[in-house]
């Protein structure tokens, strides 16, 4: 978990400049006159964070895909993680409220399943970053960005991003995902006749408003990364719901 935070701190930063400096994508720390001249391991961090922060900013101008798909990679396989862990807990939750505990078939379904996260974090790699990269292309492309956040063209790109791409881009994080598992396609059929509506219910009520601020407030080179800061909590959700079948399976054993 100390992990996860350490791959979103370049992601907080990023976010807080969207709101910030919105006409440019650089930010620049100050390390001399903010911090006091006696507080050098301050100093020696916020100087760090800014040169780590410039240097990734350095990368995403010369190279945006490669860029936003490693960073969507390691979010994702973070997010994966952190899932994990949560399941761990819900599973020792259920037995203790059944009067049982973990036996050693049961120890080792607590282990981190490496095949699961590296499944999120390909999953990062080549799909969920490279769509969104050439979508919001198009998007912008078709509809330009208007200077005034609030407009009726925010609207409209707002309605077509969660009421078109993402029942769409739903479907395919299932069927990939299922397929990467190993499951078939009446398997993937089933699980999304039992979990898509739920999904995309869960979706609305947190990328509506999220959307809004990423298509409103965030520079066009920013957005698949604001969007992996939002992924990483959205696909811990995934994670779960998408392995939720196991995880019964694990507790009723």
């Amino acid at each position: 978990m100390k992990v996860s935070g350490l791959f979103l701190l370049p992601l907080c930063i990023a976010v807080t400049s969207a709101f910030v400096t919105p006409e440019t994508t650089r930010v620049h720390f100050s390390t001399t006159n903010a911090i006091p001249k006696n507080n050098y391991p301050t100093q020696l961090f916020v100087g760090g964070v800014g040169e780590a922060w410039t240097a990734y900013n350095d990368a995403l101008n010369a190279n945006p895909l490669l860029i936003k798909s490693i960073t969507a990679s390691v979010v994702l396989g973070a997010a994966d993680i952190a899932g994990q862990a949560i399941e761990v807990e819900q599973k020792k939750t259920a037995l203790a409220e059944g009067g049982g505990t973990l036996d050693g078939g049961e120890e080792s379904s607590t282990q981190l399943d490496i095949a699961r996260t590296v499944r999120f974090a390909f999953f990062g790699l080549v799909l969920q970053a490279p769509w969104n990269h050439f979508y919001y292309l198009l998007l912008d492309g078709a509809i330009p960005p208007t200077e005034d956040p609030f407009t009726p063209t925010t609207g409209i790109k707002v309605v077509i991003d969660q009421f078109v791409q993402a029942p769409v881009f739903t479907i395919l994080i299932f069927g990939f995902l299922g397929f990467l598992e190993g499951k078939n396609a009446e398997a993937i059929k089933k699980q999304l006749d039992d979990e898509y509506t739920d999904t995309m219910l869960a979706n609305w009520k947190l990328w509506v408003p999220a959307t809004v601020v990423n298509i409103a407030f965030v520079p066009p080179l920013l957005r698949v990364l604001y969007l992996n800061f939002i992924f990483f909590f959205w696909s811990i959700f995934l994670s779960i719901t998408l392995n939720k079948d196991q995880v019964d399976a694990d507790v009723d054993a």
